[in-house]
């Protein structure tokens, strides 16, 4: 692969799940005025993430990643915003607590407009259209005129990115974060619910923790740790001529950063390592994950890895693996084998969403939430027998109560699923259930911190 590289070089190379625009002047003018538009986030916030992401490869931390599947343009307003926050704060709260290390938080927000698809066409009875492809290409409605690419959605989608980063970064500055807040971030569904309750005992320790600081003389008030948090935010990057507009250069490294988000990453679907996106990806200096689906071999994984991290930097790179719950132990070994065995210093993340879906027999996507957790175990059991860390999470979910994803101790069924089924895409997990997800993960993590402590205390 060349050396040379800029931030339109990927234009040269071939590209896959891209729409095909019928005015191609249109788009152009689009993009470059989008490239006037000022950044959404700042260099100097990616490369805070990517020191803290460093600490995490080395094993000091857990990496949190999720929000929605795809957000979508109706779908935007404050409360919305503000309730997946509060299930946010609520799933890395259990996490932080069980691991004793800090959680990184990454939101699939802002950002996440554009998604990869399975086939270029759907069919509904009988009538063939072009598939949606997100919000921020076109519209999800089964006409032909929806399915038509608009380049004006890309300014709608930076709008809309702009207020959201806006109104989060509000929440992790402004005192929504405070830790004296635990018990308020519960959700009014939440409060009757089994994992709501496990929370609550959760957020009582935390305040007597809280209080005994204070009886201490220490005023957690002052501490900006506990008042407010760091929160990144993350998205595919599918649309390259969209994040070519806002890849900038950093006036204090003179490195260019995609100021679209502070983490990116790359799909399953697009990780061709000839084509554009990975050509895209090379260049930018941002934190990135790459999606690692049952096709990846290890061999191809170590080259992704020397054209993505020549320098195989901690925190530059997150490896989202996605195999199905019944999958990974065919495939996960091989790759953390290889992996180790080169010195690469990545972050292993689980994704246990993206190869569980089902349709039920009512025909709604869904995702079977006993296998979610099957996924999740078997990650967390691979990497113990491997020993290295199993460092994140990266699951769609959303602060609404949804019946999307059937199971969880709610225990919603397939006839259920059309009561509140709101998703633009796949479906996520409501808030319970990822606050049951979060207990699980957090049991895990306490088993991985023993089993270090355990080999400290041999090796000693």
């Amino acid at each position: 692969m060349s050396k040379t590289w800029s931030p339109e070089s990927w234009r040269s190379k071939p590209i896959v799940q891209v729409p095909e625009y019928p005015d191609a002047e249109a788009v152009k003018s689009v993009e470059g005025r989008l490239a006037t538009y000022p950044p959404l986030v700042f260099a100097g916030e990616a490369r805070k993430l990517r020191k803290q992401l460093a600490r995490v490869a080395e094993g000091d931390g857990f990496l949190l990643q999720g929000g929605d599947c795809a957000e979508a343009f109706a779908e935007h307003h404050p409360d919305n915003i503000r309730d997946f926050f509060r299930v946010f704060l609520q799933m890395a709260a259990v996490l932080t607590y069980a691991a004793a290390s800090p959680v990184v938080k990454v939101g699939r927000i802002a950002g996440q407009f554009a998604k990869p698809r399975s086939s270029p066409t759907e069919t509904v009875d009988g009538v063939e259209l072009p598939s949606y492809r997100g919000d921020i290409i076109n519209n999800m409605g089964f006409t032909s005129e929806d399915r038509i690419p608009d380049p004006q959605k890309m300014v709608m989608a930076y709008r809309q990115s702009a207020a959201t980063l806006n109104l989060l970064r509000a929440f992790a500055q402004g005192g929504f974060a405070n830790l004296d807040h635990v018990h308020r971030w519960t959700m009014d569904f939440l409060k009757d619910s089994p994992q709501g309750s496990r929370y609550q005992e959760l957020a009582d320790r935390i305040t007597e923790a809280l209080d005994f600081m204070r009886a201490c003389g220490v005023d957690p008030s002052q501490t900006e740790s506990l008042r407010s948090t760091d929160f990144y935010t993350s998205h595919e990057a599918l649309l390259l001529g969209y994040e070519e507009a806002f890849t900038r250069v950093d006036s204090t490294s003179g490195d260019f950063y995609a100021t679209s988000g502070h983490m990116l990453w790359i799909g399953d679907r697009t990780r061709q390592i000839d084509h554009a996106h990975v050509e895209f990806f090379r260049g930018i200096q941002n934190p990135i994950g790459l999606k690692c689906g049952p096709s990846l071999q290890p061999d191809d994984l170590l080259n992704l890895l020397d054209v993505l991290d020549p320098n195989n930097e901690a925190g530059r790179v997150t490896l989202i693996t996605r195999f199905g719950a019944d999958k990974v132990f065919d495939h996960l070994p091989a790759l953390v084998k290889a992996v180790k065995r080169e010195g690469r210093k990545v972050i292993w993340s689980c994704d246990p969403m993206h190869g569980n879906v089902i349709k039920a027999a009512n025909g709604y996507k869904t995702r079977p939430f006993d296998r979610i957790l099957k996924e999740v175990e078997s990650f967390f059991a691979v990497h113990r027998s491997e020993g290295t860390y199993a460092g994140g999470i990266h699951v769609e979910m959303t602060g609404k109560n949804v019946t999307e994803c059937t199971g969880g101790a709610r225990a919603i069924s397939e006839d259920e699923l059309s009561a509140r089924y709101h998703t633009q895409c796949d479906p996520r997990l409501n808030a319970d259930q990822a606050l049951e997800l979060a207990f699980l993960i957090a049991e895990n993590i306490k088993k991985e911190r023993a089993d270090r402590q355990a080999q400290e205390r041999q090796a000693s």
